[in-house]
Protein backbone atom coordinates (compact mmCIF):
# COMPACT_ATOMS: atom_id res chain seq x y z
CA UNK A 1 0.00 0.00 0.00
CA UNK A 2 1.89 3.64 -1.27
CA UNK A 3 2.25 6.26 1.58
CA UNK A 4 -0.62 8.62 0.20
CA UNK A 5 -3.19 5.87 0.89
CA UNK A 6 -2.02 5.21 4.29
CA UNK A 7 -2.56 8.90 4.42
CA UNK A 8 -5.71 9.54 3.55
CA UNK A 9 -7.06 6.78 5.83
CA UNK A 10 -5.73 8.82 8.62
CA UNK A 11 -7.49 12.03 7.88
CA UNK A 12 -10.79 9.82 7.36
CA UNK A 13 -10.11 8.62 10.75
CA UNK A 14 -9.35 12.00 12.16
CA UNK A 15 -12.77 13.51 10.27
CA UNK A 16 -14.20 11.03 11.72
CA UNK A 17 -13.31 11.24 15.52
CA UNK A 18 -14.25 15.28 14.87
CA UNK A 19 -18.18 14.04 14.49
CA UNK A 20 -17.67 12.91 17.78
CA UNK A 21 -20.03 9.85 16.58
CA UNK A 22 -18.48 7.33 19.05
CA UNK A 23 -19.03 9.53 22.66
CA UNK A 24 -22.31 7.80 23.33
CA UNK A 25 -21.60 3.86 24.54
CA UNK A 26 -24.51 2.68 22.92
CA UNK A 27 -22.85 2.86 19.24
CA UNK A 28 -19.76 1.13 20.63
CA UNK A 29 -22.15 -1.26 21.52
CA UNK A 30 -23.72 -1.62 18.02
CA UNK A 31 -20.00 -1.45 16.35
CA UNK A 32 -19.37 -4.50 19.04
CA UNK A 33 -22.39 -6.37 18.38
CA UNK A 34 -21.93 -5.91 14.42
CA UNK A 35 -18.68 -7.69 14.54
CA UNK A 36 -19.87 -10.45 16.57
CA UNK A 37 -22.05 -11.37 14.12
CA UNK A 38 -19.48 -10.90 10.99
CA UNK A 39 -16.71 -13.13 12.81
CA UNK A 40 -19.28 -15.54 13.10
CA UNK A 41 -20.28 -15.52 9.40
CA UNK A 42 -16.76 -15.05 8.20
CA UNK A 43 -15.82 -18.32 10.85
CA UNK A 44 -15.46 -20.79 7.73
CA UNK A 45 -13.14 -18.30 6.18
CA UNK A 46 -11.23 -17.69 9.09
CA UNK A 47 -10.57 -21.17 9.73
CA UNK A 48 -9.36 -21.72 6.25
CA UNK A 49 -6.80 -19.12 6.71
CA UNK A 50 -5.67 -20.40 9.75
CA UNK A 51 -5.30 -23.63 8.08
CA UNK A 52 -3.04 -22.31 5.33
CA UNK A 53 -0.94 -20.17 7.29
CA UNK A 54 -0.43 -21.59 10.26
CA UNK A 55 -1.84 -25.70 9.54
CA UNK A 56 -4.38 -24.41 12.38
CA UNK A 57 -7.59 -27.44 13.18
CA UNK A 58 -10.46 -25.83 13.51
CA UNK A 59 -10.91 -26.60 17.21
CA UNK A 60 -7.52 -25.68 17.92
CA UNK A 61 -8.53 -22.34 15.54
CA UNK A 62 -12.12 -21.80 18.16
CA UNK A 63 -9.96 -22.18 21.01
CA UNK A 64 -7.29 -19.69 20.43
CA UNK A 65 -8.07 -17.63 18.30
CA UNK A 66 -11.58 -16.89 17.33
CA UNK A 67 -13.79 -18.35 21.17
CA UNK A 68 -11.35 -15.61 22.87
CA UNK A 69 -12.55 -13.25 20.64
CA UNK A 70 -15.78 -13.86 20.82
CA UNK A 71 -15.54 -13.81 24.49
CA UNK A 72 -14.07 -10.34 24.59
CA UNK A 73 -16.92 -9.10 22.68
CA UNK A 74 -19.10 -10.28 24.75
CA UNK A 75 -17.67 -8.93 27.91
CA UNK A 76 -17.32 -5.40 26.63
CA UNK A 77 -21.09 -5.29 25.41
CA UNK A 78 -22.24 -6.36 28.93
CA UNK A 79 -19.82 -3.91 30.77
CA UNK A 80 -19.16 -0.99 27.68
CA UNK A 81 -21.87 0.71 29.61
CA UNK A 82 -20.95 1.03 33.04
CA UNK A 83 -17.21 1.80 31.90
CA UNK A 84 -17.83 4.64 30.22
CA UNK A 85 -19.78 6.55 33.07
CA UNK A 86 -17.47 9.37 34.95
CA UNK A 87 -16.53 7.80 37.99
CA UNK A 88 -17.25 10.24 41.51
CA UNK A 89 -13.86 9.92 44.06
CA UNK A 90 -13.81 11.22 46.96
CA UNK A 91 -12.74 14.86 47.70
CA UNK A 92 -10.10 16.10 50.27
CA UNK A 93 -11.54 17.54 53.08
CA UNK A 94 -9.07 20.94 52.46
CA UNK A 95 -10.92 20.70 48.67
CA UNK A 96 -14.47 21.59 50.55
CA UNK A 97 -16.76 22.15 49.04
CA UNK A 98 -16.14 20.20 45.90
CA UNK A 99 -16.63 17.08 43.80
CA UNK A 100 -14.03 15.16 42.17
CA UNK A 101 -14.79 12.67 39.26
CA UNK A 102 -12.90 11.14 36.54
CA UNK A 103 -14.09 11.02 32.77
CA UNK A 104 -12.90 8.14 30.67
CA UNK A 105 -12.29 9.29 26.97
CA UNK A 106 -10.63 7.69 23.92
CA UNK A 107 -7.37 8.54 22.79
CA UNK A 108 -8.25 9.14 19.41
CA UNK A 109 -6.09 7.55 16.33
CA UNK A 110 -4.81 3.65 17.91
CA UNK A 111 -2.15 1.39 15.83
CA UNK A 112 -2.70 -2.09 16.14
CA UNK A 113 0.19 -3.78 14.93
CA UNK A 114 -0.64 -7.10 14.94
CA UNK A 115 1.54 -10.86 14.86
CA UNK A 116 2.02 -14.00 12.91
CA UNK A 117 1.29 -16.81 15.84
CA UNK A 118 -2.23 -15.73 16.72
CA UNK A 119 -2.61 -13.52 13.72
CA UNK A 120 -6.71 -13.41 14.03
CA UNK A 121 -6.55 -13.22 18.18
CA UNK A 122 -3.90 -10.55 18.51
CA UNK A 123 -5.38 -8.36 16.05
CA UNK A 124 -8.89 -8.25 16.90
CA UNK A 125 -9.07 -8.89 20.97
CA UNK A 126 -7.12 -5.38 20.87
CA UNK A 127 -9.40 -3.87 18.73
CA UNK A 128 -12.29 -4.85 20.72
CA UNK A 129 -10.92 -3.37 23.85
CA UNK A 130 -10.69 -0.15 21.65
CA UNK A 131 -13.29 0.50 20.22
CA UNK A 132 -15.25 -0.32 23.67
CA UNK A 133 -13.12 2.94 24.66
CA UNK A 134 -14.31 4.53 21.77
CA UNK A 135 -11.28 5.00 19.62
CA UNK A 136 -10.64 4.63 15.54
CA UNK A 137 -8.16 2.04 14.81
CA UNK A 138 -5.59 1.50 12.17
CA UNK A 139 -4.78 -2.55 12.27
CA UNK A 140 -1.59 -3.28 10.68
CA UNK A 141 -1.71 -6.99 10.46
CA UNK A 142 1.14 -9.27 9.77
CA UNK A 143 2.24 -10.17 6.33
CA UNK A 144 3.58 -13.26 7.35
CA UNK A 145 0.38 -14.76 7.62
CA UNK A 146 -1.26 -13.36 4.89
CA UNK A 147 -4.07 -15.30 4.17
CA UNK A 148 -5.18 -14.21 7.83
CA UNK A 149 -4.48 -10.94 7.14
CA UNK A 150 -7.01 -11.06 4.06
CA UNK A 151 -9.87 -12.05 6.21
CA UNK A 152 -9.47 -9.80 8.56
CA UNK A 153 -9.33 -6.81 6.06
CA UNK A 154 -12.50 -8.50 4.55
CA UNK A 155 -14.08 -8.52 7.98
CA UNK A 156 -13.08 -4.98 9.20
CA UNK A 157 -14.81 -3.35 5.51
CA UNK A 158 -18.14 -5.42 6.03
CA UNK A 159 -18.32 -4.15 9.78
CA UNK A 160 -17.11 -0.75 9.94
CA UNK A 161 -16.75 2.67 8.41
CA UNK A 162 -13.10 3.21 7.12
CA UNK A 163 -13.05 6.38 9.58
CA UNK A 164 -13.61 4.03 12.45
CA UNK A 165 -11.75 1.05 11.54
CA UNK A 166 -9.35 0.50 8.72
CA UNK A 167 -6.43 -2.22 7.58
CA UNK A 168 -3.51 -1.10 6.18
CA UNK A 169 -1.70 -4.84 4.75
CA UNK A 170 1.76 -4.90 3.79
CA UNK A 171 5.13 -5.27 5.28
CA UNK A 172 7.86 -3.07 7.42
CA UNK A 173 7.70 -0.58 4.87
CA UNK A 174 4.32 0.07 5.54
CA UNK A 175 4.61 -0.39 9.27
CA UNK A 176 7.66 1.89 9.28
CA UNK A 177 5.21 4.97 7.46
CA UNK A 178 2.85 4.27 10.33
CA UNK A 179 4.84 4.54 13.19
CA UNK A 180 6.40 7.99 11.26
CA UNK A 181 3.02 9.47 11.77
CA UNK A 182 1.54 11.01 14.67
CA UNK A 183 -0.96 9.12 16.19
CA UNK A 184 -2.65 8.75 19.34
CA UNK A 185 -1.67 5.39 20.63
CA UNK A 186 0.11 2.18 19.08
CA UNK A 187 -0.07 -1.18 20.57
CA UNK A 188 2.13 -3.89 19.21
CA UNK A 189 2.19 -7.44 19.37
CA UNK A 190 5.66 -9.21 19.17
CA UNK A 191 9.07 -9.57 19.36
CA UNK A 192 11.43 -7.40 21.33
CA UNK A 193 13.57 -6.39 18.94
CA UNK A 194 10.98 -5.06 17.09
CA UNK A 195 9.58 -3.44 20.27
CA UNK A 196 12.50 -1.16 20.81
CA UNK A 197 11.81 0.21 17.52
CA UNK A 198 8.30 1.03 17.99
CA UNK A 199 8.96 2.49 21.31
CA UNK A 200 11.85 4.56 19.99
CA UNK A 201 9.46 5.29 17.06
CA UNK A 202 6.35 6.12 19.23
CA UNK A 203 8.96 8.71 21.55
CA UNK A 204 9.29 11.15 18.75
CA UNK A 205 5.46 12.25 18.82
CA UNK A 206 5.27 10.97 22.89
CA UNK A 207 2.72 8.60 22.25
CA UNK A 208 1.86 6.41 24.69
CA UNK A 209 2.56 2.42 23.86
CA UNK A 210 1.65 -0.80 25.03
CA UNK A 211 4.13 -3.58 23.99
CA UNK A 212 3.68 -7.62 24.45
CA UNK A 213 6.99 -9.01 23.76
CA UNK A 214 7.43 -11.99 25.45
CA UNK A 215 10.65 -13.78 26.72
CA UNK A 216 11.81 -17.07 27.93
CA UNK A 217 9.15 -18.46 30.80
CA UNK A 218 10.19 -20.64 33.14
CA UNK A 219 8.22 -23.84 34.35
CA UNK A 220 9.19 -25.02 37.85
CA UNK A 221 8.31 -28.54 39.04
CA UNK A 222 9.08 -29.23 42.59
CA UNK A 223 9.03 -32.17 44.18
CA UNK A 224 5.80 -32.59 45.70
CA UNK A 225 4.05 -31.77 42.01
CA UNK A 226 1.58 -33.98 40.38
CA UNK A 227 3.54 -35.45 37.97
CA UNK A 228 1.25 -36.67 35.73
CA UNK A 229 -1.54 -33.94 35.81
CA UNK A 230 2.08 -31.40 34.99
CA UNK A 231 2.74 -33.06 32.01
CA UNK A 232 -0.35 -33.69 30.75
CA UNK A 233 -0.52 -29.35 31.14
CA UNK A 234 2.97 -28.77 30.02
CA UNK A 235 2.66 -30.71 27.09
CA UNK A 236 -0.71 -28.95 26.09
CA UNK A 237 0.76 -25.09 26.87
CA UNK A 238 4.36 -26.15 25.15
CA UNK A 239 2.76 -27.58 22.36
CA UNK A 240 -0.19 -25.59 21.48
CA UNK A 241 0.26 -23.90 18.08
CA UNK A 242 3.47 -26.02 17.78
CA UNK A 243 5.08 -23.96 20.54
CA UNK A 244 4.97 -20.48 18.22
CA UNK A 245 3.06 -18.89 21.55
CA UNK A 246 4.56 -15.87 23.27
CA UNK A 247 3.28 -17.40 27.10
CA UNK A 248 4.18 -20.89 26.32
CA UNK A 249 6.50 -23.00 29.09
CA UNK A 250 10.10 -21.64 26.96
CA UNK A 251 11.80 -24.76 29.65
CA UNK A 252 11.56 -26.80 31.98
CA UNK A 253 13.07 -26.11 35.75
CA UNK A 254 12.57 -28.87 37.91
CA UNK A 255 13.90 -30.58 41.15
CA UNK A 256 16.52 -33.41 39.95
CA UNK A 257 14.85 -35.85 41.96
CA UNK A 258 11.80 -35.74 40.17
CA UNK A 259 13.32 -35.33 36.54
CA UNK A 260 12.74 -38.97 34.95
CA UNK A 261 9.96 -39.42 36.20
CA UNK A 262 9.21 -35.93 34.62
CA UNK A 263 10.59 -36.85 31.45
CA UNK A 264 8.59 -40.62 31.22
CA UNK A 265 5.01 -38.45 32.20
CA UNK A 266 6.21 -36.36 28.95
CA UNK A 267 6.70 -38.58 26.28
CA UNK A 268 3.54 -40.11 27.38
CA UNK A 269 1.64 -37.35 27.14
CA UNK A 270 2.89 -36.19 24.08
CA UNK A 271 2.13 -39.43 22.69
CA UNK A 272 -1.32 -39.31 23.95
CA UNK A 273 -2.02 -35.90 22.81
CA UNK A 274 -0.20 -35.80 19.29
CA UNK A 275 0.09 -39.67 18.57
CA UNK A 276 3.50 -41.41 17.45
CA UNK A 277 3.91 -39.11 14.38
CA UNK A 278 3.23 -36.02 15.01
CA UNK A 279 4.70 -34.69 11.52
CA UNK A 280 1.73 -36.74 9.94
CA UNK A 281 -0.51 -35.12 12.47
CA UNK A 282 -3.30 -33.59 10.36
CA UNK A 283 -4.27 -31.43 13.39
CA UNK A 284 -0.43 -30.67 14.34
CA UNK A 285 0.46 -26.85 13.37
CA UNK A 286 3.71 -26.12 11.42
CA UNK A 287 6.64 -23.34 11.23
CA UNK A 288 4.87 -20.35 9.82
CA UNK A 289 8.05 -20.21 7.47
CA UNK A 290 11.69 -21.78 6.46
CA UNK A 291 13.31 -19.03 8.63
CA UNK A 292 11.60 -20.12 11.74
CA UNK A 293 12.01 -23.75 10.65
CA UNK A 294 15.45 -23.49 10.50
CA UNK A 295 15.83 -21.76 13.78
CA UNK A 296 13.89 -24.15 15.35
CA UNK A 297 16.35 -27.28 13.98
CA UNK A 298 19.17 -25.81 14.60
CA UNK A 299 18.50 -26.24 18.58
CA UNK A 300 18.60 -30.10 18.54
CA UNK A 301 21.54 -32.25 18.17
CA UNK A 302 22.43 -36.05 19.27
CA UNK A 303 24.29 -34.82 22.69
CA UNK A 304 21.12 -33.09 23.80
CA UNK A 305 18.09 -34.64 22.52
CA UNK A 306 15.86 -36.61 25.05
CA UNK A 307 12.98 -37.21 22.66
CA UNK A 308 10.87 -36.20 19.51
CA UNK A 309 13.14 -34.45 17.34
CA UNK A 310 12.34 -35.67 13.70
CA UNK A 311 11.84 -32.82 11.21
CA UNK A 312 10.08 -32.61 7.70
CA UNK A 313 11.64 -29.85 5.17
CA UNK A 314 8.64 -31.01 3.23
CA UNK A 315 5.95 -29.69 5.56
CA UNK A 316 7.97 -27.33 7.90
CA UNK A 317 7.34 -29.28 10.78
CA UNK A 318 8.81 -30.74 14.28
CA UNK A 319 7.75 -32.88 16.50
CA UNK A 320 7.29 -31.95 19.89
CA UNK A 321 10.75 -31.89 21.21
CA UNK A 322 12.70 -32.60 24.67
CA UNK A 323 16.32 -32.00 25.29
CA UNK A 324 18.96 -31.78 28.19
CA UNK A 325 20.21 -28.41 28.88
CA UNK A 326 21.75 -26.31 31.12
CA UNK A 327 21.96 -22.53 31.51
CA UNK A 328 25.10 -22.15 29.41
CA UNK A 329 23.31 -23.71 26.39
CA UNK A 330 22.61 -22.06 23.26
CA UNK A 331 18.73 -23.60 23.32
CA UNK A 332 18.49 -21.33 26.93
CA UNK A 333 19.46 -17.88 25.42
CA UNK A 334 16.76 -16.67 23.92
CA UNK A 335 13.10 -17.18 23.49
CA UNK A 336 12.49 -20.58 21.82
CA UNK A 337 9.12 -19.97 19.75
CA UNK A 338 8.92 -23.28 18.51
CA UNK A 339 8.17 -26.87 19.87
CA UNK A 340 11.65 -27.21 21.49
CA UNK A 341 11.16 -28.01 25.26
CA UNK A 342 14.52 -28.07 27.43
CA UNK A 343 14.74 -29.33 30.96
CA UNK A 344 17.02 -28.09 33.36
CA UNK A 345 17.43 -29.59 36.95
CA UNK A 346 17.91 -27.89 40.13
CA UNK A 347 18.85 -29.26 43.68
CA UNK A 348 17.58 -26.46 45.74
CA UNK A 349 14.89 -23.78 45.54
CA UNK A 350 17.14 -20.72 46.20
CA UNK A 351 19.42 -21.74 43.49
CA UNK A 352 16.17 -22.26 41.28
CA UNK A 353 15.02 -18.92 42.22
CA UNK A 354 18.52 -16.74 41.26
CA UNK A 355 18.84 -18.54 38.02
CA UNK A 356 15.47 -17.48 36.93
CA UNK A 357 15.98 -14.00 37.83
CA UNK A 358 19.56 -14.20 35.91
CA UNK A 359 17.81 -13.96 32.49
CA UNK A 360 15.70 -11.13 31.28
CA UNK A 361 12.31 -10.60 32.92
CA UNK A 362 9.39 -13.19 31.07
CA UNK A 363 6.14 -13.06 30.39
CA UNK A 364 5.05 -15.87 31.96
CA UNK A 365 5.81 -18.17 34.60
CA UNK A 366 4.54 -21.46 35.91
CA UNK A 367 4.76 -23.60 39.19
CA UNK A 368 3.73 -26.96 39.49
CA UNK A 369 3.42 -27.45 43.25
CA UNK A 370 1.74 -29.09 46.06
CA UNK A 371 3.71 -26.92 48.75
CA UNK A 372 1.84 -23.62 49.65
CA UNK A 373 5.32 -22.44 50.98
CA UNK A 374 7.02 -23.22 47.69
CA UNK A 375 4.63 -21.32 45.46
CA UNK A 376 4.17 -18.31 47.73
CA UNK A 377 7.98 -18.33 47.44
CA UNK A 378 8.85 -18.65 43.90
CA UNK A 379 5.62 -16.54 43.07
CA UNK A 380 7.07 -13.12 45.40
CA UNK A 381 10.98 -13.86 44.57
CA UNK A 382 10.47 -13.95 41.02
CA UNK A 383 9.17 -10.93 38.19
CA UNK A 384 7.61 -11.89 35.40
CA UNK A 385 4.15 -10.17 33.61
CA UNK A 386 1.96 -13.21 34.55
CA UNK A 387 1.13 -16.75 35.23
CA UNK A 388 -0.10 -20.22 36.54
CA UNK A 389 0.11 -21.93 39.95
CA UNK A 390 -0.71 -26.01 38.34
CA UNK A 391 -1.26 -25.29 35.18
CA UNK A 392 -0.24 -23.33 31.67
CA UNK A 393 -1.36 -20.61 29.37
CA UNK A 394 -4.90 -20.62 30.63
CA UNK A 395 -4.60 -17.37 32.75
CA UNK A 396 -4.35 -15.18 29.10
CA UNK A 397 -8.12 -16.74 29.02
CA UNK A 398 -9.38 -14.73 32.33
CA UNK A 399 -11.04 -11.13 31.22
CA UNK A 400 -10.41 -10.00 35.22
CA UNK A 401 -6.89 -10.98 34.78
CA UNK A 402 -4.75 -8.29 32.92
CA UNK A 403 -2.62 -9.79 29.95
CA UNK A 404 1.11 -8.50 30.02
CA UNK A 405 4.60 -7.89 30.40
CA UNK A 406 7.56 -5.70 32.43
CA UNK A 407 10.56 -4.41 30.74
CA UNK A 408 12.20 -7.02 28.09
CA UNK A 409 8.63 -8.99 28.17
CA UNK A 410 6.61 -5.78 27.63
CA UNK A 411 4.76 -2.33 28.86
CA UNK A 412 1.13 -2.22 29.99
CA UNK A 413 -1.66 -4.98 29.95
CA UNK A 414 -5.05 -5.42 28.11
CA UNK A 415 -8.53 -8.19 28.87
CA UNK A 416 -11.46 -6.86 30.31
CA UNK A 417 -11.64 -4.29 32.66
CA UNK A 418 -7.88 -3.47 32.05
CA UNK A 419 -7.86 -3.47 28.25
CA UNK A 420 -10.57 -0.83 28.31
CA UNK A 421 -8.52 1.04 30.90
CA UNK A 422 -5.65 0.43 28.25
CA UNK A 423 -6.95 2.70 25.53
CA UNK A 424 -8.79 5.34 27.67
CA UNK A 425 -7.84 8.76 29.06
CA UNK A 426 -9.29 9.32 32.27
CA UNK A 427 -9.98 13.53 32.72
CA UNK A 428 -9.54 14.46 36.12
CA UNK A 429 -12.14 17.09 37.04
CA UNK A 430 -12.68 18.40 40.38
CA UNK A 431 -15.89 21.31 40.30
CA UNK A 432 -15.28 23.64 42.95
CA UNK A 433 -18.70 24.77 44.30
CA UNK A 434 -19.71 29.01 44.81
CA UNK A 435 -21.11 28.77 47.91
CA UNK A 436 -18.15 28.98 50.31
CA UNK A 437 -14.68 30.00 49.81
CA UNK A 438 -12.39 28.95 52.53
CA UNK A 439 -9.55 32.17 52.97
CA UNK A 440 -6.56 30.04 54.30
CA UNK A 441 -5.26 29.45 50.68
CA UNK A 442 -4.77 33.45 50.30
CA UNK A 443 -2.51 36.18 50.86
CA UNK A 444 -1.41 37.72 53.56
CA UNK A 445 -0.70 34.15 55.23
CA UNK A 446 -0.62 34.42 58.94
CA UNK A 447 -0.44 31.72 62.04
CA UNK A 448 -4.51 30.98 62.17
CA UNK A 449 -4.16 29.99 58.44
CA UNK A 450 -1.15 28.01 59.10
CA UNK A 451 -2.34 26.41 61.64
CA UNK A 452 -5.41 25.42 59.41
CA UNK A 453 -3.90 24.17 56.55
CA UNK A 454 -1.74 21.84 58.45
CA UNK A 455 -5.18 20.72 60.29
CA UNK A 456 -6.76 19.84 56.95
CA UNK A 457 -3.21 18.31 54.80
CA UNK A 458 -2.02 16.29 57.19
Amino acid sequence: MDNQTILKKIKKQRDFLEQNSMIDYKNRIIALKKLYKNIKLLTPEINEALKKDLNKSETETYMVEIGMVLNEISFMIKHCKEYSKPKRVSSPLAQFPAISYKIPCAYGIVLIISPWNYPFMLAIEPLVDAIAAGNSVIIKPSEISPNVSIVIEKLINMTFEEGHVCTVLGGVEECTFLLEQDLDYIFYTGSTRVGEIVMKKAAEHFTPVTLEMGGKSPCIVDETANIPLAAKRIVFGKFLNSGQTCVAPDYIYCHENIKDKLIYELKRQIILQYTTDPINNLEYPRMINKKQYNAMRSFINEDNLIFGGKCSDEKLKIEPTILNASFEDEVMKEEIFGPILPIVAFKDINEAIKNVNSLNKPLAFYIFSSSKENQKKFIDNCQFGGGCINDTIVHIATPNLGFGGLKQSGIGAYHGKIGFDTFTHYKSILDKKTWLDLPMRYQPFNKFKTFLIKLFMR
